[in-house]
């Protein structure tokens, strides 16, 4: 989910899952691979405020770095005077946004407001306003519409759409849903995605990395209240729930309701085999499950 893939990445990132070849959104730069440049155009003008150490794109702003494009109606970059800088303040550069690319100064973030647009070859991010800090690794969209693809995954929220690249983990808040290319398909208030590494390594990403392209697939997702599953034929409800996509199983809790058709079950766990269609309902301590099926109304295969 970086400004090079939510996605998980974004996100969460992304569509919370990252297939080999997809190119993460994500502005901070390979790590330990050479700085590359980032430009900056715009067609009402940029600004560079020195007072304030910012430098700002206005009117069809975009900036550009490595495979990452990044469009808005406005682009602010933050940026930082290095310690070894402060013996050297002489130096003027060119243009605006020369100071962005000099070795004296460190870019550490970036916002875009209006009509976002964060894309890669392969991934898509749009918002009304998106930050990314490069100091820690985190990209949070907000706004109306907001919505993150993938090849395989489309993650949308009504609140935010967040990426930690330290833990790897990506978090769409407020009537969250994650949709798989099969049409397989997850809701909740909240969903939390924990991205896979593509590399086994017990340490996590160090802060500036770009682990939404080192990152595999995504391995889990923790969805917290009003959950809903669906597959082609069956639908599943729960209060909590945490869904492993690589092996296609769902695990609901709380008050859990499945429904295919005219049937229901109801009970307070159930496992769920997204790929097989197969549920099994469990009844908690003391408690029972309660369904009602109807005769002859099981689809056919």
């Amino acid at each position: 989910m970086k400004f090079r893939s939510l996605g998980a990445g974004l996100i969460l990132g992304a569509a919370l899952a990252v297939p080999a070849g997809a190119q993460s959104l994500d502005l901070g730069g390979t790590p330990g691979a050479a700085p590359q440049p980032i430009q900056i155009t715009a067609s009402q003008g940029i600004q560079w405020q020195q007072e304030n150490q910012v430098v700002i794109a206005m009117g069809n702003a975009k900036a550009v770095r490595g495979d990452v494009t990044v469009t808005a109606d406005q682009l602010i970059a933050h940026y930082r005077k290095k310690a070894t800088a402060a013996a050297d303040a002489k130096a003027a550069p060119g243009a605006a946004t020369d100071i962005l690319n000099q070795g004296n100064t460190s870019l550490y973030e970036i916002e875009a407001s209006g009509h976002v647009h964060i894309y890669t070859a392969t991934d898509n991010a749009w918002a009304d306003h998106a930050v990314y800090s490069m100091d820690d690794a985190v990209l949070v969209l907000t706004g109306q519409h907001l919505k993150l693809t993938t090849p395989h995954d489309t993650i949308t929220a009504r609140d935010s759409v967040e990426y930690y690249a330290a833990k790897r983990q990506a978090v769409a808040r407020g009537n969250a849903l994650i949709v798989a290319d099969d049409g397989r398909s997850i809701a909740a208030d909240t969903l939390i995605g924990d991205l896979a590494p593509a590399v086994s390594s017990p340490a996590p990403a160090a802060p500036g990395a770009d682990a939404l392209a080192q990152a595999g697939q995504l391995q889990k997702v923790e969805a917290i209240g009003h959950v809903v599953i669906r597959t082609t034929e069956d639908t599943a409800t729960g209060d909590t729930g945490v869904y492993l996509p690589q092996q296609g199983r769902a695990r609901l809790g709380g008050d859990v309701h499945i429904i295919q058709g005219p049937n229901e079950m109801s009970g307070s766990d159930a496992l769920v085999d997204m790929k097989t269609g197969i549920a099994t309902l469990l009844a908690g301590p003391g408690g029972q499950v309660a369904g009602t099926i109807t005769p002859g109304s099981a689809p056919q295969k």
